[in-house]
């Protein structure tokens, strides 16, 4: 007697073969383009042109100053404080700064959405559609810079100032006031735009790559004119007098970017004052240098804190170590006449 069992008719098996093929194939397909969507979307996958970040950098820079001007020429300032800073002063709030934050910001993360960017303002007001970046890099900069490198989008970092000099903007002082950007790599400033809306200028540079601003012939190394911030007069002029002497020239300009470019080969008509060295003793926001220590590292110079430390530009907003900024001198031989902050009595 032959063993009882279950016929399936070759018809079934092949039926069944082949719904298990299809089953296989559409679980197979589905799960590697799976695999493959994660791939393009994991952070840090996306590689940027440095170059075209310039040419964004500067767009954003040029857009953000015409704010400024605008709202200024319309009278529109609504000048506020929004709070203090460690040292007391009231830290300014205008229009023009949530007007040209709005604009650079927005063109910013636009543009490369994946890429980090802080701002000296936090603003979530819905605005009307930004103009999109038509990804053309001027000719100034490709004939500048000819070759180029890339980044990884997660090593990316983007610091704006849609309004340095802000006090100096209330009162008018417009001469101080700049837009900036700069782009981190790694921490390290890379990308630098410092704009001057008020006299139509724009200093950029790009380390390793090349700039539209030089140095100086010369620089004063022994008895160096040195610029301190209007705002902390005090501290700033007894630091540099025990740095340098009592007798040492001691100018006063508002802006952090306007004092990086007084150490500049900038004309008269565009930057007014001009210096050999840049001193700030108390806290500052990285928003304010970070443009300004891309482009001097660009052109060979050096921002460091008055200890000498390189400063990160990963994350954190406050740098607390104060700055020297010099190019065309020994910056070694500065940082040896640095005194100690806490030594220096306020005159």
């Amino acid at each position: 007697m032959a063993p009882m069992g279950i016929r399936l008719s070759p018809l079934g098996v092949a039926v069944f073969a082949l719904l298990t093929v299809g089953v296989l194939y559409h679980f197979y397909s589905g799960f590697l383009a799976g695999k493959m969507a994660i791939f393009r979307k994991m952070p840090g996958s996306d590689r940027i042109d440095l170059r075209e970040m310039l040419a964004l950098s500067v767009e954003a820079a040029i857009r953000g100053g015409e704010e400024v001007k605008r709202v200024m020429e319309e009278g529109e300032l609504h000048g506020k404080s929004k709070g203090k800073t460690k040292e007391g002063a009231d830290e300014m709030l205008t229009n023009g700064d949530l007007q040209s934050h709005r604009k650079m910001y927005n063109l910013i993360k636009n543009t490369f959405p994946s890429i980090q960017v802080y701002s000296e303002e936090h603003d979530t007001t819905n605005v009307a559609e930004i103009a999109p970046w038509d990804h053309v890099i001027p000719k100034e900069i490709l004939d500048k810079i000819t070759t180029t490198e890339e980044a990884f989008s997660d090593s990316i970092t983007v610091w704006i100032d849609p309004l340095d000099a802000t006090q100096e903007y209330t009162e008018k002082l417009l001469q101080y006031v700049t837009t900036m950007v700069c782009v981190a790599v790694h921490g390290k400033p890379i990308i630098g735009v410092i704009h001057k809306p008020f006299a139509d200028f724009t200093a950029w540079a790009m380390v390793h790559g090349g700039s539209n601003v030089s140095v100086r012939k010369s620089y004063n190394e022994n008895n160096p004119k040195v610029i301190i911030s209007r705002s902390h007069t005090g501290t700033g002029k007894a630091f540099a007098q025990k740095a340098f002497g009592n007798d040492t020239d001691i100018g006063v300009a508002g802006g952090a970017g306007y004092k990086v470019l007084s150490l500049l080969s900038i004309p008269d008509d565009k930057q007014p004052d001009h210096a050999d060295v840049y001193l700030h003793v108390t806290n500052i926001k990285k928003w304010d240098i970070c443009a300004g220590n891309a482009v001097l590292e660009a052109l060979g110079g050096q921002m460091t804190t008055l200890q000498g430390d390189t400063i990160d530009y990963t994350d954190s907003e406050l740098n607390e170590g104060g700055i020297l900024a010099s190019i065309g001198v020994s910056h070694k031989i500065l940082l040896g006449k640095m005194p100690d902050v806490k030594s220096v009595k306020t005159q």
